[in-house]
Order: C-alpha cells, then structure tokens, then sequence
C-alpha cells in the first residue's frame, strides 16, 4: 500500500492497438487504451493513479501509483501486433503493513497489537508463555490481531512483543 506498481504487457513490435481492462474488486471496470493507426490514447473510469509508464508505442506498462485496497483485482493486457494477438493477466493483492502498538492492561499484562494488516499479522513473544490472541476481521479486507502476555513468573521485567508480516517484520519491548 502506498507504493507505485508497473505492470507490463508482452513486449511485440509493431503493435496496432494495446487495452488494459481492469476489474476491480470494488467498484467499476476501467480500461486504458491505444491505437497506433491515430497515435491516440483513451482512458474509460479509470482513476487518474493508474497511467502508461511511457509512451504506450514503445511499451505499453501500466504505472498505478499510490497502489490502496481499492486498487486489488484483475488487470488484463491485450496486445494486437503484427505477430498476432496476445494478451496477459495480472491477479493484484495489494499488502497493508499492521500498526503495532504495545501496552500494559489493567492487570499488569502486556498486550501487542498488530492493527489493520492485510494479510493477518503472527504475533509471538520473545519468552515462552500461555499468550492468548484473537483477530477481528475489517470491512476493507484488513485484519488487527490482538495478543495477551501471560508470564510463567512475576519477576519478568521487560518483554518484547514480534509481529511478523510479508510486508516487514516489527518488534517492541515493554515493562509493565
């Protein structure tokens, strides 16, 4: 999230006419278009993040930019060329890294929390212990995952609480 992507197209010379077709998991399709016989491009609903890389004749990338959730779904490359038709599809998952946060309850227990992360965030600890977790499932596809630190021993002093995640992996320390 947050970042551009560039998808690319079967690289053909002598191409006549290039269509992305973008169907989104949320909202309306969308297509980005050329045609090289009128040296014209054309965009039908697509958001103004989503944009040839280059010139659409030298290659026919697609740059989205600021990628967010809304930007999942299928984007198809179709190609007509002298060599024929070609055509090639992408099935975009856009990852959301988590917001840990690390507190102590009422108890006297820390607790770590790896908010809105998609996909789900593993939350472990740095010692062993008899950790409770739960996750709760967003309208948006992310998912916060909640841990609770049960010590073996009242004389732990400081423990740190690792949240790993396809997107980075994060740690923080407390004493409560």
């Amino acid at each position: 999230v947050g970042n551009s992507s560039v998808l690319t197209c079967p690289p053909k010379s002598n191409i006549t006419m290039v269509t992305w077709k973008i169907s989104p998991k949320v909202g309306g399709p969308c297509t980005v278009g050329y045609r090289a016989d009128q040296n014209k491009t054309d965009r039908t609903n697509c958001s103004d993040s989503m944009n040839w890389k280059f010139r659409p004749d030298r290659d026919p990338a697609l740059e989205i930019r600021q990628m967010g959730i809304a930007h999942e779904g299928n984007y198809t490359c179709e190609v007509v060329a002298t060599e024929g038709n070609f055509h090639k599809t992408y099935h975009l998952t856009v990852r959301v890294p988590p917001r840990l946060t690390l507190y102590c309850d009422d108890h006297g227990n820390p607790v770590c929390e790896a908010a809105a992360g998609k996909p789900a965030a593993r939350i472990s600890w740095v010692l062993e212990s008899n950790s409770t977790s739960r996750e709760e499932g967003h309208d948006n596809g992310t998912v916060t995952v909640l841990s609770k630190f049960a010590a073996h021993s009242t004389n732990v002093t400081n423990i740190t609480c690792l949240v790993s995640h396809p997107s980075g992996n994060q740690s923080k320390s407390i004493a409560c």
